[in-house]
């Protein structure tokens, strides 16, 4: 059977959400980082428990305002939320699954892996200070590449988006000049570029746009054919988007219940670790005690049954201890 497109599996689960009763359809809005992985998810549960999930890729910020407001049943945010951040607003945070953002290009005449770039000329580009595919400092880590003589576009969310925050925390962890100027955060004052909104919204932009860079999670990269690069990792190792790399940057990670699993995975120190890797975290309202049962009756369900589902979409599952720290996190917070 060919695999459901991304647009397919959000017409089946609004579908679906909208033609249910609330005692049976679990509302969720934030991150379009994980989507592809929660809309695969939501369609399987639905098949097997008849339970419905209507989740709206609206971007992390939206997320956050929505759970904080109790207009939705739970929140997603690839921005984690300090624990004090959390207590302000009464919410509850765990990480669901673990992926990695990427520098999407369109170059004629170059495939997937063949333009390398690293911290610092990443950095250059989207501050706007490399204006040419054909400048030095891109052509000095490309020797034997062509590069042409084109402007470069950036490309860059117009909302409030986890994958900015991550994409934002990376650049300035590898980039004293980027940290200084911009800094990090879900929204920053972008020196230069277009906007579009949501992953999708930057995926369709790069696709139409000759001479473009963006950067996506990267399962909208995968599912529109777009261009990634190689990118240098603290480690001094050039490293291409994959599930193996992802998972260096993932076995990096020391994720404490204690707080909340507050973690970044950017500039992970592994050899082979992807820089700019993350998790992706649900947000849930303490007050909200029905709907959170069946929320984590959904995410554990995923947690059992979905790592093959993860995996195919270039997601790295949770790894069993950290699974077992959320199950006990939900515990003793009362969800289960």
């Amino acid at each position: 059977m060919r695999q459901m497109s991304i647009a397919a599996l959000a017409m089946v689960i609004f579908f679906s959400a909208s033609t249910s009763s609330a005692a049976d359809t679990l509302n969720g809005a934030g991150a379009s980082f994980p989507y592809p992985v929660y809309s695969a998810w939501a369609y399987d549960y639905n098949k097997t428990t008849g339970v419905k999930i209507n989740y709206q890729s609206i971007g992390s910020g939206g997320g956050i305002r929505q759970i904080a407001s109790r207009t939705v049943d739970f929140g997603a945010s690839d921005a984690p939320l300090k624990p004090e951040e959390l207590a302000k607003d009464s919410l509850i945070q765990f990480p669901a699954v673990i992926g990695g953002v990427v520098p999407v290009v369109n170059l004629e005449g170059l495939s997937s892996g063949t333009l390398k770039l690293d911290a610092a000329a990443l950095c250059a580009i989207f501050l706007g200070d490399i204006k040419s595919w054909d400048d030095g400092m891109i052509k000095g880590i490309n020797p034997g590449v062509s590069l042409p003589k084109k402007d470069i576009t950036v490309v860059h969310r117009s909302d409030g988006s986890g994958t900015t925050a991550i994409f934002t925390d990376y650049l300035s962890g590898a980039c004293k000049n980027w940290k200084d100027k911009v800094g990090a955060g879900t929204s920053v004052n972008w020196p230069v570029g277009i906007g579009g909104k949501g992953n999708e919204g930057v995926a369709n932009y790069v696709k139409r746009s000759s001479g473009s860079i963006g950067y996506v999670e990267f399962a909208y990269a995968k599912q529109n054919n777009l261009t990634t690069t190689k990118l240098k990792n603290p480690a001094g190792t050039f490293v291409d988007p994959t599930f193996e790399s992802f998972s260096a940057a993932a076995e990096s990670g020391a994720f404490d219940p204690k707080k909340d699993f507050y973690l970044w995975l950017t500039n992970a120190p592994g050899k082979n670790a992807w820089p700019i890797s993350g998790a992706t975290f649900i947000l849930l309202a303490k007050d909200k005690i029905a709907s959170n049962a069946t929320i984590t009756k959904f995410f554990d369900w995923a947690f059992a049954n979905g790592d093959a589902k993860a995996k195919e979409l270039v997601y790295v599952p949770l790894p069993p201890a950290l699974k077992a720290k959320v199950k006990a996190y939900w515990k003793e917070k009362g969800l289960i």
